[in-house]
């Protein structure tokens, strides 16, 4: 039997919040000049070094679509956002590994000052070449990076300029409309307002027995949940539909849902809603579960 050897790919990371013409300009580079089979532009739940993003990460997973769909070779990959966390580089690249050879890995320059601090460095510096990102004439110290590539970039921007300036010049007209209304939009809800939210859609929407558990001093996977009742299984699915709908335009990722006759979990990161035909939910009675394990974790914090 042939063994065939795997495709060789690049990654191209970050946080794409949002991305720019710049970005554009890197990947339609970056695809035509890198000898590589596949360019995956992999854009981040969080990036390690953030705390927060100004766009949900199923907003700039849509703008990446976007603007990097039609480029031929590359691929846009949702893998760190279904993580629903922050995920290192090093997790990344050794998860294309198991598909292909990841051959390049693309940064712009301003990472060389912080990339000895990157989980488990020495292994990236080790099994990629690194595809540096700068403009003309910028001097840089690659005198820590076995293998590198340069790749020249005209366009003097970058996301977190744009985020300050509330500059669009820089943005593709097809996502532009949509960064100027999160910049328009009001703050982001904490989680009350959140939960205020669903509970009002799934009122309006004729669901019953709607009632919201708070976890935050629980050691549970969520820190609220939501509980409601359906009137049957099309009512279930349908209720679903409308949290999709109202949701996801007010910032809200719907990481995963579990859908099976009888309910409906949807999983939004910190807030789990469960949606349940009453024979179910009384069958097996998730709210005296959820009650006990508030109050198990109150006595523990009063003994």
């Amino acid at each position: 039997m042939v063994n065939q050897s795997k495709p060789t790919v690049a990654i191209f990371g970050g946080s794409f919040d949002p991305p720019h013409l710049g970005h554009q300009e890197i990947v339609n580079i970056a695809a035509e000049r890198l000898e590589s089979d596949k360019l995956f532009v992999v854009p981040a739940y969080l990036n390690p070094f953030k705390t927060s993003s100004m766009a949900n990460a199923e907003q700039r997973l849509q703008w990446c679509h976007t603007l990097f769909d039609t480029i031929p070779n590359v691929v846009v990959d949702d893998y760190e956002i279904q993580q629903g966390k922050s995920t290192t580089t090093s997790q990344t690249v050794k998860h294309f590994n198991i598909t292909y050879d990841v051959k390049y890995l693309i940064i712009g320059s301003d990472n060389l000052s912080t990339l000895t601090q990157w989980h488990e460095f020495d292994w990236l510096n080790s099994h990629i070449t690194w595809v540096i990102i700068t403009r003309k004439g910028h001097v840089l110290k690659t005198d820590i990076l076995k293998r590198w590539k340069i790749l020249e970039l005209n366009a003097p921007i970058s996301s977190t300029l744009i985020r300050e300036t509330k500059d669009l010049t820089y943005i593709d007209k097809k996502i532009k409309e949509s960064v100027k209304n999160i910049f328009k939009g009001k703050p982001l809800m904490t989680i009350e307002n959140r939960i205020e939210n669903i509970v009002k859609i799934l009122d309006e929407k004729k669901a019953e027995e709607i009632e919201v558990f708070n976890l935050d001093n629980a050691d549970y996977i969520a820190d609220r949940v939501v509980i409601a009742n359906s009137l049957n299984l099309k009512h279930t699915q349908a209720l679903f539909d409308h949290l999709k709908e109202e949701l996801r335009p007010q910032g809200e990722t719907f990481f995963h849902s579990d859908i099976s006759d009888e309910w409906i979990v949807a999983d939004l990161g910190d807030i789990l809603i469960h949606i349940m035909v009453p024979e179910y939910r009384q069958r097996y009675s998730l709210e005296s579960f959820l009650s006990e394990l508030i109050e198990n974790q109150k006595r523990a914090k009063e003994g």
